[in-house]
């Protein structure tokens, strides 16, 4: 996929252009009259999202992310699917499903305004997926940038056979400073607690994060906020078609196994993602579709 030939088929002169990013992988560089993004096409991953009025990146991004095919990049908005987490049947798959470990195609881009850029991207089944995950589908993600970022994920079932995924936006929101950070809208929630064997517990009022936090909350409400008062800002997440979220922080001490991390990086993320995940799975029957949906908004406290 040549950079050249992306320009010329998706460019758009002044607001959107194709370049090499990080690694050499393809990247979208969107500038419009409300916000600026970069969108790996590795992944169709966001790795930035900053409106003009603020300063700082809605996004955290590890400076140590790996930027390589077959791995994920440790940030942004990595997207989990056909499953969340380890590998469901235990035949040593990728973590959180392969869709972002893999090149997305573009399907679309416009301007539809100076203030709003839409980009779709789009993933099928291969012969290659098909050694992960023998299904038929086809996998849609609608970008919206403006001054709000919306994702919407699609995904359709093009086989003659229904099939059950699980599945996340598995955003990592750039804060101040995790010790000044509270999440509002998960009180009464009951939640999984992955660091205590799935045990389920129930959140009694505002959620601060002071060690680890590994958790999936069940029968969220559309809206939570993530109230950052390091940064004098609150980030306003409105998500859709989901009845689950996961809020993960890896505390002071990193699990062995994240080498994409840097020691005190903690500090400067949350992750709080809208997805079907564990009891929210999602069955599919040929010929029909399911999207979840997310709008990120920034505004001041």
């Amino acid at each position: 996929m040549k950079i050249e030939h992306l320009n010329r088929d998706h460019g758009i002169k002044g607001h959107l252009k194709f370049d090499k990013g990080n690694g050499h992988l393809p990247f979208i560089f969107i500038h419009n009259k409300r916000a600026s993004a970069i969108i790996s096409l590795h992944g169709a991953q966001i790795l930035s999202y900053k409106p003009h009025r603020e300063e700082e990146d809605l996004l955290f991004v590890s400076q140590n992310s790996w930027y390589e095919e077959g791995r994920a990049i440790r940030g942004g908005i990595p997207l989990c699917w056909p499953w969340f987490g380890p590998d469901p049947d235990d035949l040593k798959r990728p973590d959180h499903g392969f869709v972002r470990n893999g090149l997305w195609r573009i399907l679309k881009t416009e301007a539809n305004s100076d203030a709003e850029t839409k980009i779709v991207f789009q993933f099928e089944n291969t012969s290659q997926t098909s050694e992960y995950w023998p299904k038929a589908f086809t996998l849609e993600l609608e970008v919206l940038i403006s001054d709000t970022l919306s994702l919407n994920l699609i995904t359709r079932n093009t086989g003659d056979q229904s099939f059950t995924i699980t599945q996340a936006l598995h955003a990592y929101f750039n804060v101040g400073h995790i010790n000044e950070v509270k999440i509002l809208g998960l009180d009464n929630s009951p939640y999984l607690d992955k660091l205590n064997n799935g045990t389920e517990n129930q959140q009694l009022g505002t959620l601060s994060i002071e060690t680890e936090v590994n958790r999936i909350y069940k029968n969220v409400e559309e809206r939570l906020i993530i109230k950052d008062s390091a940064l004098n800002r609150q980030i306003i997440i409105t998500s859709t078609h989901h009845k689950t979220a996961v809020v993960w922080n890896p505390g002071v001490t990193l699990p062995p196994n994240i080498t994409d991390l840097e020691a005190n990086d903690y500090e400067r993320f949350v992750c709080v993602e809208s997805g079907n995940v564990a009891c929210d799975t999602i069955e599919i029957s040929p010929s029909c579709e399911f999207k979840l949906s997310a709008n990120y908004k920034i505004s001041k406290i």
